[in-house]
């Protein structure tokens, strides 16, 4: 059964940044939007650019290697992004008290 797992402190985020995280030596990219968090697997499906070093616009994540967006809520890729078939993992978040614990 999947377990909420401390990721980072509430402290660490930025808001519209995104941050590196490692649970369970899975790469998860965490960003901090409108006092949200939210939580994808950092790697791009199209060449493993590492996503929480993209360019957040809106609820939307661009890959810093080659543009691809995905929706930081669903991991899916964004209505306009140029690949629709691409997805990546989401992590289902939670903040207790000063730690983001998120669902792996």
């Amino acid at each position: 059964m999947p377990e909420f797992v401390k990721a980072a402190k509430v402290s660490d985020l930025k808001e519209d940044m995104g941050v590196l995280a490692i649970v369970n030596n899975v790469e998860v990219a965490l960003f901090l939007v409108e006092g949200s968090v939210y939580a994808i697997a950092n790697k791009c499906a199209h060449k493993g650019g590492p996503l929480a070093d993209g360019h957040l616009l809106g609820m939307d994540i661009i890959c810093p290697w080659h543009g691809m967006k995905y929706d930081i809520r669903t991991g899916k890729a964004a209505p306009d992004a140029w690949n629709k078939t691409f997805s990546v993992a989401s992590f289902e978040t939670k903040i207790e008290g000063e730690d983001v614990l998120i669902k792996m």
